[in-house]
């Protein structure tokens, strides 16, 4: 690993007023350069700074004044997971990325860093041939950034900020038309009785989201399944962690695994994951087939699977995420008399899927991110 300091090229530029600033943590020279070259093959991202540890981070950051800092977790001097509230307390409206190794360590860090305030995770490539023009990799982080940073945020202004974090609401990210006049479902035709399950989607921002949700399912009397936008390994800490935060029984899913009452299940990284039913037994499988929406595990082949056995006695819930996946299968649920909650725009990290089941007119209710728990826990266990 290489301990070079800041480019004062990068430091000095002055990016326009449509530019998105990143600043790049990370103690390999190597991978910052990598990620410079990804970033700024498009003209709307600019690295802005590019140090090797968190400390030099802290003191950089005033002047970056970035919107989105792609943090790695292993450092010297500072490493990432002290680095990061720190950096927030500072620059409140920065968007963190942490930027993680495929390992278990990895994952069970940055699983803690998303309860600190990070909004997302990368496992980095292995090899350079993974990140050049074209490939997946670019077309993720690009897309990620220029969604966690729309058009209507990125001003040019070099004044730092400076306002504690605890006083700051979040900026909402909205994607396409805005939140007002959703129409919500209320029709004679919905199902008002106990579900007999409840399912949730979720992506970008989707860990702190769930920990929020959960911790109000506590002694249900159905069973909870998740798909989140993860990688594999990733899931399987995210489920340890949902635990060791809201006190529910949570699981990665794995092939044929018996579904109870009051458990949570996630769907592993890699696969998607359904439900069965055999002799009043309900089950997980787990399928390898192809992504869907550009995702995998996606929660259109899940809520499909659950409409398969329960028909409308499903509760459905979309939180943030990027893109629509769950928007089709929602539509079905809604259609067979199921309910759908969807996370507010305001409360969202990205609203993209919960705005597309909203715009849609599909949903029952869409609200906050704090009332959305308890309003599920009053529909379970009424």
């Amino acid at each position: 690993m290489t301990n070079n300091t800041s480019s004062s090229a990068r430091e000095d530029a002055s990016p326009g007023s449509d530019t998105v600033r990143v600043m790049l943590v990370d103690d390999s020279a190597v991978i910052r350069g990598i990620l410079s070259k990804t970033l700024e093959s498009d003209p709307g991202i600019k690295v802005v700074n590019s140090v090797s540890n968190g400390e030099m981070a802290v003191s950089a950051i005033e002047k970056a004044n970035p919107h989105i800092i792609i943090l790695d977790i292993e450092m010297p001097v500072m490493d990432g997971l002290t680095a990061l509230p720190k950096l927030l307390e500072i620059c409140p409206d920065a968007k963190i990325i942490m930027f993680s190794s495929l390992t278990e360590k990895g994952a069970s860090v940055t699983m803690k860093a998303m309860t600190l305030g990070a909004v997302e995770c990368l496992v980095k490539p292995t090899s350079s041939q993974e990140t050049g023009a074209g490939t997946e990799f670019q077309k993720k982080l690009i897309d990620l950034i220029k969604v966690l940073v729309p058009q209507d945020q990125r001003t040019a202004g070099d004044e730092a900020i400076t306002v504690p974090r605890s006083s700051v609401a979040a900026a909402p990210i909205a994607l396409g038309p805005t939140a007002d006049n959703i129409v919500l479902q209320q029709g004679a035709h919905i199902y008002h009785g106990k579900p007999s399950i409840v399912a949730i989607g979720s992506s970008t921002g989707g860990p702190q989201a769930l920990f929020e949700v959960i911790k109000s399912f506590k002694d249900f009397d159905v069973p909870i399944v998740i798909t989140q936008h993860m990688p594999a390994t990733f899931t399987k800490i995210l489920a340890e962690h949902i635990e060791q935060q809201t006190g529910v029984p949570t699981h990665e899913g794995a092939e044929g695994m018996a579904v109870e009452k009051g458990h949570a299940y996630v769907a592993p990284g890699g696969f998607h994951m359904k439900i069965v039913k055999n002799d009043e037994q309900l089950s997980i499988a787990i399928d390898s087939g192809p992504p869907e929406n550009f995702c995998k595990p996606a929660v259109d082949p899940m809520f499909r699977s659950l409409i398969d056995i329960f028909d409308q006695k499903i509760l459905g819930v979309i939180l943030t995420g990027m893109g629509h996946d769950g928007l089709n299968s929602a539509k079905l649920l809604v259609e067979k008399g199921g309910r759908l909650i969807a996370q507010d725009e305001a409360t969202s990290v990205v609203w993209g899927m919960p705005g597309a089941v909203a715009q849609a007119g599909i949903c029952n209710a869409v609200m906050p991110l704090s009332e959305i728990g308890p309003h599920v826990r009053q529909i379970v266990l009424r």
